[in-house]
């Protein structure tokens, strides 16, 4: 199912791309998933641009004509009043080079070739996990997370979670709409000290009393042998 978006989850984006054909496909997908974008093909151009207007996240090519993706990304860096998420995208796919991009502050890689619906889940979840870290809340659909606050509220309705079920709550709607397998939702919650699984089950089911028995239909599924995740419903996300 589809998850249609709604004005808080759309993004402003600003592709920094010097091969037309991958650019025009990318902006072609995500415009129509309700994205916008802005365009730049030299590294120049697309550094006076992120410096110059608001976008929530920057895909940016490595090999740029004149100024290549890692010297953008670290001037960016050095200049931006803020952080900016920054996707790198890139044909190399060797240790070295990714270690050199995190180096000059890059937030994620994507290794061409690449699928669009695996662009738009991890640009998605880089500007979740972003807005989660700072202080702007994060709507998806009804559900609505403070973390400066660390509250959470459904249908305009407050929450009353454990500490415990919180956390649970932001590490999934961290990797919405990936699922988080059950041995990196208890690293997350525990570190390298990790409980048994009835813990987690125990902790799973009183965030499922909160969040979803006094609603309409459960947010927190289960992925058979996987783990869990969140699921939106498309018709309450068009209605937000």
């Amino acid at each position: 199912m589809e998850t249609a978006l709604t004005p808080s989850s759309a993004l402003h984006v600003l592709l920094i791309e010097d091969q037309l054909n991958i650019a025009k496909n990318i902006a072609e997908y995500m415009e129509q998933k309700g994205h916008v974008f802005d365009f730049a093909v030299k590294g120049t151009q697309g550094l006076a641009l992120a410096l110059q207007h608001y976008y929530d996240l920057i895909i940016l090519d490595l090999n740029l004509p004149a100024m290549d993706g890692l010297e953008v990304c670290r001037q960016l860096r050095q200049q931006a009043e803020r952080h900016i998420p920054l996707l790198m995208l890139t044909a190399r796919d060797s240790i070295d080079d990714k270690v050199a991009g995190f180096h000059v502050g890059t937030d994620d890689y994507l290794t061409k070739p690449f699928s669009l619906q695996e662009l738009e889940v991890r640009c998605l979840a880089l500007c979740r996990r972003h807005r989660l870290q700072g202080k702007t809340p994060v709507q998806l659909g009804p559900l609505l997370l403070d973390k400066t606050r660390k509250t959470a509220s459904r249908d305009g309705k407050p929450l009353q979670l454990t500490s415990m079920g919180y956390k649970i709550l932001t590490v999934l709607a961290d990797a919405y709409p990936q699922v988080v397998s059950r041995s990196e939702l208890s690293r997350k919650l525990w570190g390298d000290e990790p409980t048994d699984s009835d813990a987690l089950r125990s902790h799973i089911y009183q965030l499922r009393a909160v969040l979803d028995k006094p609603f309409a239909y459960p947010m927190v599924k289960t992925v058979f042998a996987v783990g869990f995740s969140l699921e939106i419903s498309t018709l309450e996300v068009v209605e937000k």
